[in-house]
């Protein structure tokens, strides 16, 4: 598909819509368990790693991964049930607690799964739910995984990252949202315009002002949209990045030198792009004629 024709994809219908959106709610479910538990796959991973080359025994020996052990409540060790594994219905009909041990259940479970509903109802009326609106969804299923990883832990895993970059490139053989070569530049682009930041910052100050996720994560990005959306998708990041720390230390008193995730504020500006990424570029290419 050419890249000006993205944006004006045939629509999906309201049932295809409907229907995403249920399987959205779903695929939010399996998301808050790679949310939780692929931070935890990595620490196990690199403290075994530590514990085997200093010849001491492996602290981690159980079967930990997306599959195994089943999800259990954190403070009883209740197992959660098939009906109590609902999106959003359990939640609500549990009004927030295990039904075991009456333990408040964070209200961020049943939130991602409503969001990956309807931003997958969103995405398949936007684009359809051929070849292109498929592959949103992983694109968008992707990011909200990134997304609250990297605002609970500051990192962006290689095991999500990576494989993004990928997909995008294998999407656009066929030029499904931009031609191979636009893709091709903005993943090495994407990833070397943050890495050139990243580098001048540290020479400037001395202090490492983001993490290579965040090179990858905007490859990625470059690999999905192209180039030429590179810089609307840098500049929105950075300003919402620089309101929202703004805001953060003014008004909830965060100390200046404490870290914020930048992986949250690139994704963001990625779907914004996705959505409405001709008219973005036009209204940056006329500010630029303006200016």
């Amino acid at each position: 598909m050419p890249p000006e024709l993205l944006y004006l994809a045939p629509p999906g219908t309201l049932l295809a819509a409907v229907m995403a959106g249920i399987f959205g709610l779903l695929i939010g479910s399996f998301l808050n368990v790679v949310i939780y538990r692929v931070p935890k796959m990595m620490a196990h991973e690199s403290e075994n790693y530590v514990a085997h080359e200093s010849g001491l025994p492996l602290p981690h020996t159980e079967r930990f991964n997306l599959m195994m052990p089943r999800s259990a409540c954190p403070h009883c060790g209740h197992r959660i049930t098939a009906l109590e594994n609902i999106p959003v219905v359990s939640y609500l009909a549990l009004r927030g607690k295990c039904s075991q041990c009456k333990t408040p259940i964070s209200a961020r479970y049943p939130i991602i799964e409503a969001l990956t509903g309807l931003l997958s109802a969103a995405l398949v009326w936007r684009f359809g739910g051929g070849v292109a609106g498929g592959a949103v969804l992983l694109f968008a299923w992707f990011l909200i995984a990134m997304t609250f990883i990297d605002a609970d832990t500051q990192l962006l895993p290689d095991d999500l990252t990576l494989p993004l970059i990928w997909l995008g490139l294998l999407f656009n053989l066929n030029g499904t949202f931009v031609p191979l070569p636009d893709a091709v530049i903005g993943a090495v682009a994407g990833y070397l315009c943050l890495w050139t930041i990243f580098w001048l910052f540290k020479l400037a100050t001395g202090k490492e002002g983001m993490g290579y996720g965040d090179f990858k994560l905007l490859a990625a990005l470059g690999a999905w949209l192209g180039w030429k959306m590179l810089p609307v998708i840098v500049l929105m990041s950075s300003v919402v990045g620089a309101v929202v720390g703004i805001a953060l230390i003014v008004l909830a008193k965060r100390g200046r030198n404490i870290p914020m995730p930048f992986g949250p504020y690139l994704a963001a500006a990625g779907m914004l792009t996705l959505f409405y990424g001709k008219p973005l570029m036009d209204a940056w290419l006329g500010f630029l004629a303006g200016g």
